[in-house]
């Protein structure tokens, strides 16, 4: 039979999700696709990944066999310049003419660029493509500043970016007086500001740039108010505007701003011409997220195979992780007071905002704005579309219940309760899916249902769900760790040993499946350091490690990075004090005791690090793994030595035990302290293991943590001598090393374990699972392979490389930091225009 044929005119996003949505529902039309860029629909909602080292086929939303297979003609790199409506073709750039029955304009959207006097400077670029962002890397190699115009989600992945590239002093132009002015209110964007701030970003609000200076590239840019600011390279990341020149050339009606007039069909003012994503202007509105994108392109496929379907608008709530913050909002942010009841809980010492606006009867959610904490958006999300009676205590959503249960959560929502947004996926078709259709994996219900493959803000929720449909069903459910790795974290443990696999590639190849992502990558990265004990910036590993392992230091507030060498027991020698403090003023750092009694040391550049490691390493000094999943300090007292109550020397203990266990990785981080009688002056009961004196040899007490939670530890064993109590830790740490969730500390462990303390001590005591002496070797082995981290990497020319601010000029410092005095020292909390 003659088949209908359809011309789509874009191959982006929507254009593409188009031909999926109605290839799977009929194979009554020809499709003939035209796309401007070289290459096939991709991903623009994660493009900043593309430098992080996705690569375009990475980010490919199909592949090039898709298209034969479904009999669809793509045409790259050929766009149409001309449509004659009375003849009913299309003309494209090579001259050929191709007749269609019913056209579909996908053209998207261009960045949007002011009229500003030097725009066309060299050094000048937009973001939004691959091409763009291959021509900003290529630029940013000889560019030591820039700045972003455009203060929301566009202009702050641009931002994102930039950093990823390695410019350390990147700033951000908005014209409004706060950022992401169409998702978050004041408070919230003061809050962003901050947080940004801290991250190095120079923030600045209610700034209209007048000129780009410089002769024929950009030196940097002045503003109405007579201001400037210096800059390198500009990324112009200001908003879109819908690509409808084509239709409005051939007489189709487009808004007095822009945008192909659509009707709820998505039906121009021609009846046989279409217009969805970001070139439509429906009610009003033109959308910029993917998500309204795909629906739209739902209701269209629904239409042309005579069902009925109607776009009638779209809720704009969004949730995305910008420069490592979480930023939310959903339902209506902006209602105030009195058409609403506002409660606001706010904590600047963490960097969080949240704000939810409730109905004046108190009965409802309206809508609301996360900010620095966004972990409650899905089912805040769902409590506010299907109108889910509020708790007695509206406070505990954001907060958390008194009683540490939440009112209402994922079993409440009803079967139509939209979960992925992007997709138009249900409540009831995930469960669906899990329960009539077998899919058991995250895996197998993306596929089945396409939730969670569009943005995927949506995946812990279809997690959630999933899970709780399995236990319904009385199944077994196992708690793999993300949908790269269908294992649990023990699962993954034990098959890494088997395989002598020694890197995250390696891994990934042999157990996983696609790229990995920022749930996996640590969490291997801490098993393959927890089992080889190697290098952890050894290639194959490095680029997987989290923030702070990848430059063995902690990342401070104002971008610079703290030294904290390792000081068994607290012991030190009034030489290496001395080292310490030349150390300090020669590199202007600010110093602190901390509360593990050592010296930590504030401020460092990032490519002062390695020669202050080295200063302290020649002083007999090593690295204290204050960034590190692994031991951190065993706190100790001053014992016999010097105490008149002390029974034992609790620093010779103290720092056998530290040397013991140093460098080992973890599930989390964990400390220990010796105290030297019941006096308890190292607080050895607040520790992940302790150890007290007694008359007759040691008490050990494990699984007890200080912080926003504090536990007491347990007594494991009473009256031990000092080998038998190492041998019990020995046990203890390898049993919590294989066992233990992703960044769970001791406490949390034993509170999850079935049997509590009772079995805790049947197995490390008792030996109960035949597994001691296993345990005693594998430990063994990991302290005979311990090596500094720090003399590594100051030795290995590979590595140092990674400690640099300017990679075109590894000895610059970064000229943005300004020291200021505190309480008569130096720290780093501004940042400067240079």
């Amino acid at each position: 039979m003659n088949k209908l044929k359809i011309i789509v005119i874009g191959n982006g996003m929507v254009g593409y999700k188009f031909c999926e949505k109605l290839t799977s529902r009929s194979d009554a039309f020809k499709l003939i696709v035209f796309g401007e860029e070289p290459r096939r629909a991709y991903d623009r909602v994660h493009l900043s990944e593309y430098f992080n080292g996705k690569t375009a086929d990475d980010l490919s939303m199909s592949t090039e066999s898709w298209y034969k297979e479904h009999d669809i003609d793509l045409y790259l790199n050929n766009p149409v310049i001309g449509v004659d409506r009375n003849l009913k073709t299309v003309r494209t750039s090579n001259s050929e003419t191709y007749g269609y029955d019913f056209l579909v304009f996908a053209t998207g959207s261009a960045a949007f660029v002011p009229n500003i006097e030097g725009i066309e400077k060299d050094g000048v670029f937009v973001y939004r493509t691959i091409d763009d962002l291959d021509l900003i890397s290529d630029y940013s190699k000889k560019a030591k500043t820039a700045t972003v115009i455009g203060g929301g989600l566009l202009g702050l992945e641009a931002a994102k970016a930039l950093i990823d590239l390695g410019i350390a002093e990147t700033s951000i132009v908005e014209f409004a007086p706060r950022l992401m002015p169409r998702q978050i209110d004041l408070a919230g964007s003061e809050m962003l500001k901050s947080m940004l701030t801290e991250l190095g970003l120079q923030i600045h609000l209610n700034k209209n740039t007048s000129r780009i200076e410089g002769d024929k590239s950009i030196t940097g840019l002045k503003f109405t108010d007579d201001s400037e600011l210096a800059a390198d390279m500009l990324v112009i990341s200001a908003g879109i505007k819908p690509r409808d020149e084509l239709a409005r050339f051939c007489g189709i009606e487009v808004g007095t701003r822009g945008g192909i007039l659509v009707d709820d069909k998505m039906q121009t003012n021609d009846p046989c011409i279409f217009a969805i994503g970001e070139c439509a202007l429906h009610a009003e509105m033109i959308y910029g997220l993917i998500a309204p994108g795909y629906e739209m392109a739902e209701v269209l496929a629904t239409n042309l195979c005579a069902e009925d379907k109607s776009f009638k608008g779209f809720d704009m709530s969004t949730k995305l992780k910008l420069i490592g913050i979480d930023v939310a909002s959903f339902g209506d942010p902006f209602i105030n007071e009195p058409d609403c009841r506002t409660i606001v809980f706010e904590n600047k010492h963490k960097g969080i905002y949240k704000r939810i606006n409730i109905s004046n009867d108190g009965q409802y959610l309206l809508g609301g704005i996360l900010i620095g904490d966004a972990a409650a958006y899905n089912m805040l999300l769902q409590t506010s579309v299907n109108k889910i009676a509020l708790p007695e205590n509206p406070e505990e959503l954001i907060i958390g219940s008194r009683g540490g249960e939440t009112s209402a959560g994922i079993t409440s929502l009803p079967n139509e309760a939209l979960i992925c947004s992007c997709e138009g996926v249900t409540k009831g078709d995930i469960c669906n899916a899990v329960a009539e259709q077998g899919c058991e994996t995250i895996d197998s219900v993306k596929k089945c249902t396409k939730a969670g493959t569009g943005c995927g803000g949506c995946m812990p929720m279809v997690k959630d769900l999933m899970l709780h449909t399995l236990k319904s069903q009385g199944k077994y459910v196992r708690n793999v760790i993300c949908e790269h790795f269908s294992y649990s974290r023990q699962e993954l443990y034990d098959l890494i040993h088997i395989h002598e696999l020694k890197s995250y590639d390696e891994v990934l190849n042999k157990l996983g499946q696609s790229d990995g992502c920022e749930v996996c990558k640590p969490l291997v990265s801490s098993l393959l350091a927890s089992l080889w004990n190697e290098m952890i910036l050894k290639k194959g590993n490095d680029t997987a490690q989290d923030s702070n392992d990848r430059f063995l230091a902690n990342i401070q507030k104002g971008g610079s990075y703290s030294v904290v060498p390792r000081i068994p027991g607290g012991e030190i020698t009034p030489d290496k004090l001395i080292v310490i403090g030349e150390v300090a003023k020669k590199y202007n750092l600010y110093t602190k005791i901390t509360g593990g009694q050592r010296i930590d040391l504030f401020g460092a550049h990032l490519n002062d690090l390695p020669v202050i490691w080295e200063e302290l390493i020649a002083a007999g000094f090593e690295s204290g793994h204050a960034y590190g999943k692994g031991l951190r300090t065993v706190k100790s007292c001053v014992g016999s030595t010097w105490c008149r109550f002390g029974l034992h020397d609790s620093v010779s203990f103290a720092i056998r035990i530290e040397e013991r266990y140093r460098g080992i990785r973890a599930p989390h981080k964990f400390k220990s302290a010796v105290s030297g009688c019941i006096r308890e002056c190292a607080e050895a009961q607040s520790k992940d293991f302790g150890i007290i004196a007694t008359e007759k040899g040691w008490n050990l007490y494990v699984c007890g943590n200080g912080g926003s939670k504090p536990q007491h530890a347990q007594l494991l064993a009473a009256d031990v001598d000092s080998d038998t109590c190492i041998k019990y830790i020995d046990r203890f740490l390898m049993f919590y090393i294989r066992t233990g969730d992703p960044l769970t500390r001791t406490a949390t462990w034993l509170n999850k374990m079935d049997g509590g303390m009772e079995y805790l001590r049947n197995v490390i005591i008792n030996d109960s699972l035949g597994m001691a002496e296993k345990w005693e070797n594998e430990i063994e082995s990991l302290i005979a392979s311990y090596k500094c981290e720090w003399k590594e990497a100051v030795e290995n020319p590979a590595i140092r490389k990674r400690f640099s601010h300017f990679v075109n000029a590894p000895e610059e410092k970064d000229p943005t930091i300004e020291f200021v005095d505190m309480r008569g020292q130096k720290k780093t909390p501004e940042w400067k225009t240079v």
